[in-house]
């Protein structure tokens, strides 16, 4: 029997490492951006198209590869970051394990354009599928600039399970946000398809959050500042206000690299204890700062998941260090030294000088004399005339008990009337509102216990449903444009949206940068509702990776659910009674879109039960 272990050809063993490394575009930017950053680059450009899967090249103005190093860069496990395997544990760079040029190289067209500042010509090398297919001196700049086209052009299987463009570009722009981010001192600039997204100038730390995350989050962002010896902490939580009920904002570094820790996230939660509404997350920008050999990066391929010596220790400095800038924002937040003055008119203001106020008195007033007090003049300013009347005797309290007094019964009086009595009990409606929460109405059988806003939610729901499945709704045009600022991943997030939510009856005016303008809303759309109703989309990520049906569902759930009347809301009659009959008018009234009760039917002889 012949033997079946078998080493495999070097180029199936790059594409199987390539699958590790590169898992989508978004991987080959953040691998090509990071070889920037370590090869001393203070300009780098990424242009993309097709959301990377036509082309992602970066340039940089670094220092340069020479010809020998150039074609190395490309074999497996080549690398200039470490010599021993002492090094892994004083790590000070981005990549360090020599794969990932070699993984992108084997499931794309590679094409490289490098020089060094001491060199009078640069390198231009081409990569088809691992094989070198062209290696030659060229002209070109200082720096490097890679070319990737066509990823996974020999591997149509990963090529099919790529996401919309619109999928893959969200997550690419994830990926230049986490490395533009930790680099405020180096200039980044994004084009997608030739159109400019982001142009980050050199800036301080505060100034490239708000670059990246719009001019609106200054105003939502608390400084955090802390040294130990253990860790440096800095950066920027936001204020508890604005708190959002998903994730996306949330961003950890260490040693200027992005890392994923649930452990370090609850940490800046509970420093949140007691200031975020129910299922709320705080947005936080940290930087953590510790000794390299104390923290171990390479327990991950992506190498976002690291493992720290003391964490419970850190726990404890992070958690402190966030609560300790939370109450310093909550007491600058108050002006001990602002005087209390009162509000002057402008018009009086304006006047030069203010007039004296002047009294007059009657010297010859005498209170205890009648025929004074009688001649008191009107003309006094201040006092008014007037005559003391005697006060009456108590044969007064009797005065007109000759006279003869009837005594009115008011139910005799009602029986006189019973029409009118009638009447009244006719108009009134036997339905009410209990605790801003409920709707009773009786029954025949018994009574009836509706809540308010799940109810709204199901009429809303089969409302929507239909019109997102017709692609088509009434909409209400806004006298003005509502003009929001979001952050632009949200923003091409509500992009990926826009024909869903024009179906729903949202008519959009702009959808770029970090701004969103919007002409039309639903007709069940309050304009001051425009925001939170988006946020709630954001928040829930609705995404268009699901099919048509299913992504329509997603939708009008989470658009009936935000714009459904609330508890708490005042009720009148009538505005009970249409949601009622709307609510039994709809293909399943007893339960919300996510499965919860919407009203409760209790007969007479429940009723009866609670009584023996």
């Amino acid at each position: 029997m012949s033997d079946i272990i078998k080493l495999l050809p070097d180029h199936v063993a790059n594409q199987i490492a390539a699958g590790e490394v590169v898992q989508r575009p978004a991987s080959v930017v953040k691998e090509l951006l990071e070889n920037a950053i370590d090869a001393g680059a203070t300009s780098i450009k990424l242009m993309v198209k097709d959301a990377g899967k036509t082309l992602i090249q970066v340039i940089d103005n670094g220092k340069g590869m020479s010809m020998t190093d150039a074609r190395m860069a490309f074999e497996r496990h080549a690398t200039s970051k470490i010599t021993t395997a002492e090094d892994l544990f004083n790590l000070n760079t981005k990549g360090f394990r020599g794969e990932a040029l070699a993984s992108i190289a084997a499931v794309a067209h590679v094409e490289v354009k490098t020089k060094r500042d001491s060199d009078s010509l640069g390198t231009l090398l081409k990569i088809e599928g691992s094989k070198v297919t062209s290696q030659e001196p060229t002209v070109t700049a200082k720096g490097t600039m890679i070319s990737v086209r066509n990823l996974f052009f020999n591997i149509p299987a990963r090529r099919k399970f790529l996401k919309s463009d619109q999928v893959e570009l969200r997550n690419i722009t994830d990926e230049f946000h986490r490395v533009a981010m930790a680099h405020p001192s180096i200039q980044f600039s994004f084009d997608h398809n030739d159109n400019s997204l982001f142009q980050l100038p050199t800036s301080t730390l505060r100034q490239r959050v708000v670059n990246i995350m719009g001019p609106k989050s200054n105003e939502k962002l608390v400084p955090v500042e802390e040294e130990t010896e253990l860790i440096n902490i800095s950066g920027f939580v936001g204020k508890p206000e604005f708190a959002r009920k998903s994730r996306g904002l949330q961003f950890f570094f260490v040693n200027d690299r992005f890392i994923k820790h649930s452990y370090f996230h609850h940490a800046v939660v509970s420093a949140f204890e007691g200031l975020l509404k129910d299922k709320a997350i705080p947005s936080y920008f940290l930087f953590l700062t510790v000794p390299a050999d104390s923290v171990d990066i390479n327990i991950h391929p992506t190498k976002t998941e690291v493992k720290f010596d003391d964490e419970h220790s850190l726990y404890a400095i992070i958690r402190a260090s966030v609560k300790h800038a939370l109450g310093q924002f909550s007491v600058q937040g108050i002006d001990f030294n602002l005087e209390q003055q009162y509000e002057v008119p402008y018009e009086v203001a304006r006047q030069s000088q203010a007039e004296k106020p002047r009294i007059e008195v009657n010297l010859d007033f005498n209170p205890f004399k009648d025929s004074g007090a009688s001649k008191v003049s009107n003309s006094n300013v201040g006092f008014t005339s007037f005559k003391k009347e005697k006060a009456p005797v108590w044969e007064s309290l009797y005065s007109g008990m000759n006279q003869s007094t009837e005594l009115i019964d008011e139910t005799i009086h009602q029986e006189e009337n019973p029409q009118l009595f009638q009447r009244e009990e006719h108009q009134q409606k036997p339905i009410f509102q209990l605790q801003r929460k409920y709707i009773v109405s009786t029954l025949k059988s018994g009574l009836l216990l509706v809540n308010q806003q799940r109810a709204h939610e199901r009429i809303l729901f089969e409302q929507l449903s239909k019109q997102l499945s017709k692609n088509h709704a009434v909409s209400q045009q806004l006298l003005f444009p509502v003009k929001l600022n979001f952050a632009v991943q949200e923003v091409l997030q509500l992009k990926e949206l826009e024909n869903h939510l024009e179906g729903a009856g949202f008519v959009f005016k702009t959808l770029k940068d970090n701004v969103v303008e919007v002409e039309g809303v639903p007709l069940e759309l309050n304009e001051n509702d425009v925001r939170t109703v988006l946020e709630s989309v954001l928040d829930s990520k609705v995404t268009s990776e699901k099919d048509t049906s299913q992504l329509s569902l997603q939708l009008a759930g989470q658009l009936s659910k935000s714009m459904s009347i609330k508890t708490g809301a005042i009720l009148s009659v009538q505005e009970m009674e249409t949601i009622i009959n709307q609510l039994f008018s709809c293909s399943e009234p007893q339960l919300t879109p996510d499965h919860k009760k919407i009203f409760i039917n209790m007969t007479s002889e429940s009723l009866d039960s609670k009584f023996q």
